[in-house]
């Protein structure tokens, strides 16, 4: 039985935390947030902040409100070109800084994995072993080779000349240990930044788990008590079955009354076995879904506001709400792993 309740909570945990997840990876892919989030660093990292601010936001509120809205988008605009076969070397003196955007020549090395799905890039992810092809190609286009490109860059002030620059004194002037010291480098960012992206995220999931908690009037102590009832109730019913009648007082408390019929007990047993509590985990949400017994109807949804909003304002639902929302933020992986382990099912091995 308490097996039964664990694997109950697990699961009512892991569907909801599907839906907090596929929410929020929906509201980011249409609004590419991941992608502009990746290239506000890039041009950080390679241009610089040209007004004194940086392109990286520093709030939860900047990533997820004013950079998907904001017309000051960090990435290139898309090209449908394969990259050119020649790279033009950097036209640069060493007189005043001239304006050139390296972030735009980064992606003009990089354009034959992006997707055309709008008029900015949608890349989202650049390989480690790809950026630093992409920075020798670059390398191959100056005269002076690496020491000239770093040259360039740092008469442009290009915030990547110092890294450059370190990782080629790292590696005592080796093209082919400066090579793979830029990919270790640009995989190190890479783990940086999906750690802070990871943080702002999380503060998302939090809300978004918040939110269907609320709307569902998700209360897990009370799912959890009504689980151990359903169980008990079926159990009392197998033991009937056997021809035991331990379980008779589980019975009568579920069918007796008059809005069930003493004198259908069969039917009563038959619908409470078809109603499982996992089927009734969202019986209390906002707008309640009823799923008909006979195979041809459609399902019944009704509005159920004034019975919703009764429980939103209870206290005693309250702790209930709070540890649903506290489960929703270790992840639907967490939760699969956790059922997996719990039922024993195992994975395919290659």
């Amino acid at each position: 039985m308490y097996i039964d309740l664990a694997i109950g909570l697990i699961l009512a945990f892991l569907l909801l935390s599907l839906l907090v997840s596929g929410i929020n990876e929906a509201f980011v892919r249409l609004l590419g947030i991941r992608s502009k989030f990746l290239w506000a660093y890039l041009r950080d990292t390679m241009d610089g902040a040209g007004d004194g601010r940086s392109w990286i936001p520093s709030k939860v509120t900047d990533v997820f409100a004013k950079l998907p809205f904001s017309g000051h988008d960090p990435r290139p605009v898309h090209s449908p070109d394969p990259a050119p076969s020649v790279v033009e070397p950097m036209p640069v003196d060493l007189g005043p800084a001239p304006a050139i955007d390296m972030t735009a020549r980064l992606y003009e090395r990089l354009q034959e994995i992006d997707h055309p799905k709008a008029a900015r890039t949608s890349i989202a992810n650049i390989p480690p072993e790809r950026f630093s092809g992409a920075v020798m190609e670059l390398v191959a286009a100056e005269e002076d080779g690496i020491d000239g490109l770093l040259a360039k860059l740092e008469a442009i002030r290009s915030p990547l000349a110092g890294h450059l620059r370190g990782v080629w004194e790292s590696a005592q002037r080796d093209t082919q240990k400066f090579r793979k010291g830029v990919e270790h480098w640009f995989d190190g960012e890479m783990q940086r930044l999906s750690t802070l992206y990871a943080r702002y995220v999380r503060w998302v999931v939090l809300a978004l788990g918040a939110v269907l908690t609320l709307l569902f009037s998700m209360d897990a102590l009370e799912y959890g008590k009504t689980l151990l009832r359903d169980n008990a109730y079926r159990a009392g019913v197998a033991a009937i079955a056997g021809g035991g009648g331990d379980g008779y007082a589980a019975l009568k408390e579920r069918c007796a009354g008059a809005e069930r019929g003493l004198a259908e007990p069969y039917r009563c047993v038959t619908e409470s076995l078809s109603s499982p509590a996992l089927v009734k985990i969202f019986d209390h949400a906002i707008v309640s879904v009823t799923m008909p017994p006979e195979d041809s109807a459609d399902p019944s949804f009704t509005w159920n506001g004034a019975a919703w909003w009764d429980r939103l304002v209870t206290p005693g639902h309250w702790p209930g709400y709070l540890l649903t929302v506290v489960a929703l933020l270790f992840g639907a992986p967490f939760w699969w792993d956790v059922l997996r382990r719990l039922t024993g099912v195992r994975g395919e091995r290659s």
